[in-house]
């Protein structure tokens, strides 16, 4: 019987924390937990720890926070650690190949998607937006370049018509925890199975930014419906009303509606939803959140308000 691996743990958000707890509570012995940084957050800008750093601390696990790995007295520090194995999730570093080289078994990552089709930052929101209908989970032995290692186990989720942004992400975080368990087993009993990932496959999953959150009433509500899911709960998608930013956090497409208004017009509102006129096609909106004030309904947005008859700028 085995007595676990040595494993170095690298993450930051929310994402990278159900592994690092799946992992506490195995076989595997968690020697260091590497995390960013403590970042100011809230309206004090106080230094807050990483999500991922609370659960390292609240298990007494030794915490790294480098700035990066340039440093020779900080690659030591990983050295010193004898890994067997360093799991990465959502770090935020670009890891060099001294690093890569460092633990017994190399480093493995837990990649929201079904690699080769999202490389990069935002694999699981790119997904959504282009409609892809499945993504997933790969664990990969990571090499030099980006999200570009051999793959050896991938998880398989459906993304259906409610799926958005935060929904899939603590689906794939928990399917990443359990197949990150498989993997560990398999890397123990020498039983990987590496695949080449095939280079022509590939599509770059850029970082989100606020300035792609504006909605362009121009385009069809398919397009849409998947932009204000995919952004659902950052950065948000948001349209203009009286020159304010009212964001727009649920909607759905109005199946088989058509009309002749312009781009951008609310044709109707009722408890369901706000329907409003794209380039082809009509969207439902059912959550919203307007400046200042907290996400709500439909139906508690229409409480006392209309927007009926109003063009939102496309």
């Amino acid at each position: 019987m085995s007595n676990g691996l040595r494993v170095i743990y690298a993450g930051t958000p929310d994402f990278a924390v159900p592994a690092l707890a799946a992992l506490i509570e195995s076989g595997h012995e968690v020697v260091a937990v590497y995390t960013q940084p403590d970042r100011p957050a809230g309206r004090g800008r106080k230094l807050q720890p990483s999500p991922v750093k609370q659960v390292a601390l609240d298990a007494s696990i030794p915490v790294e926070q480098p700035v990066n790995f340039r440093e020779e007295a900080d690659r030591q520090t990983l050295a010193d650690y004898n890994a067997d194995v360093m799991v990465v999730a959502a770090y935020g570093l670009i890891l060099p190949q001294v690093v890569l080289d460092t633990p017994k078994y190399g480093c493995l990552n837990i990649h929201g998607s079904l690699l080769p089709r999202w490389r990069g930052a935002a694999p699981i929101h790119r997904a959504i937006q282009t409609g892809d209908k499945e993504t997933g989970v790969t664990i990969m032995q990571m090499a030099a370049g980006l999200d570009t290692g051999d793959m050896l186990l991938k998880t398989y989720y459906t993304i259906g018509a409610e799926d958005t942004g935060a929904t899939v992400h603590d689906a794939l975080a928990a399917d990443g925890a359990s197949a990150l368990m498989t993997v560990l087993e398999q890397v123990e009993t020498g039983t990987l199975a590496p695949e080449v990932q095939d280079e022509s496959l590939t599509c770059y999953a850029s970082k989100l930014t606020k300035a792609e959150a504006e909605i362009d009433w121009s385009q069809s509500a398919v397009e849409i419906d998947r932009r204000i899911r995919a952004f659902n709960p950052w950065p948000v998608a948001y349209t203009k009303q009286n020159g304010q930013a009212m964001r727009l956090l649920m909607s759905s497409v109005v199946e088989g509606e058509k009309t002749s208004a312009e781009a951008g017009t609310v044709l109707a509102e009722n408890k369901q939803g706000i329907q409003i006129a794209c380039g082809e096609g009509v969207i439902s909106i059912s959550r919203l959140q307007l400046p200042g004030k907290k996400a709500m309904s439909v139906s508690e947005f229409l409480n006392g308000r209309s927007l009926s008859g109003e063009k939102f700028p496309s």
